[in-house]
């Protein structure tokens, strides 16, 4: 709506009257106070665009104790000087986006703002702790790349509102969302060997990160159910590079092979690539899976048949998870564990 500079500018009863309800109700929905009706909260919303009322963020602030901020963090155990490598491959990575999307969509509704922070450095966590302290962000949401990443533990030490996306390496109280990994693989697994799969290897994530060894233990358990003791390894590092180097060693050792399952589908990506150069046909010759059903997945020759994570769902709970302890702080950590889907497409 626009509206002429001596027009005051719209105010919470003009909101009020559009949508039907009382300016106690629409405080309610600016100040994102969480017991209104979803409905309610859509009405509302729809007014508050129709009118072009915009709410002083500060006088909201003194008024719910809350920045209404919400920071995205993604961390690592970098040191000093490896900002900008550590950037690139996350946001190459369409996981992250994934996660990001799930973050906006969920907290959009209820009037936080994300901000994105990158910490794998000793300085960048502290602007990340320094952040918070200050009262810039409400909590943090947390997405962790590496298993010796100090700061889901200093976060808890300084006892920060916090989420993370995965269940920490390294036993500490903190809210969680993460997927029933071990399931997943065994989909994998099962797939495989029904399609008579008789040669069966994998391409695991990095081995200290609980994902992957979870990925690994799944998987080779639900082959040895099936009658074969053992399974060929290689280890990759979740990009579409380690996935081709992985595959290259997988076959030099292990010529016979005619299943694989990657840990993640840039790896699995990667070992498409491999097959295709040393002229395996796929599916024929070597069955491919994959895990996440992330992009990748969908621009492969043939296309990847994958385990489903549902990463936006799970990011939309983490961001709940958070929101629920800044509500209650006293409240006690949970975890929240998702079931894996196989997606069935032409490589397997």
């Amino acid at each position: 709506m626009s509206r002429s500079p001596s027009t005051p500018p719209p105010t919470l009863e003009d909101v009020a009257r559009v949508a039907g309800v009382s300016r106690a109700t629409v405080s309610r929905v600016v100040n994102g106070t969480r017991n209104v009706d979803r409905k309610i909260q859509e009405v509302v919303r729809a007014a508050i665009d129709q009118v072009g009322y915009a709410p002083n963020r500060a006088a909201r602030s003194l008024v719910t104790k809350r920045a209404g901020t919400i920071a995205l963090v993604v961390s690592g155990a970098g040191e000093q000087g490896e900002e900008s490598s550590f950037a690139s491959q996350v946001f190459s990575d369409p996981f992250f986006g994934r996660v990001a999307s799930g973050v906006l969509g969920f907290l959009r509704t209820r009037g936080v703002h994300p901000v994105l922070m990158v910490a794998d450095t000793e300085r960048a966590r502290e602007d990340v702790l320094a952040f918070l302290r200050q009262g810039s962000a409400d909590g943090a949401l947390l997405v962790s790349t590496h298993a010796e990443d100090p700061l889901p533990a200093r976060l808890v030490d300084a006892e920060l509102p916090a989420a993370l996306f995965a269940r920490p390496a390294r036993p500490v109280p903190i809210s969680y969302v993460d997927l029933d990994h071990q399931a997943g693989a065994k989909l994998a697994a099962d797939r495989l060997v029904e399609r008579g799969c008789r040669q069966v290897a994998t391409i695991s994530g990095p081995l200290d990160v609980p994902a992957s060894q979870n990925r690994l233990t799944g998987f080779r358990d639900s082959v040895a159910r099936h009658g074969f003791p053992y399974v060929p390894i290689a280890e990759g590092g979740f990009t579409a590079a380690s996935g081709e180097a992985a595959m290259e060693r997988l076959l030099a050792e292990h010529p016979g092979i005619d299943g694989v399952f990657a840990a993640n589908d840039l790896m699995a990506q990667g070992a498409l690539m491999v097959l295709h150069k040393h002229g395996r046909r796929v599916p024929e010759d070597v069955a491919v899976i994959g895990f996440d059903d992330s992009s990748p997945a969908l621009t492969c020759r043939p296309r990847l048949t994958t385990v489903r994570q549902p990463v936006e769902d799970m990011a939309a709970g983490m961001a709940r998870l958070l929101l629920d302890h800044v509500d209650d702080p006293a409240s006690p950590p949970r975890s929240v564990i998702f079931e894996p889907v196989l997606v069935v497409r032409e490589s397997a």
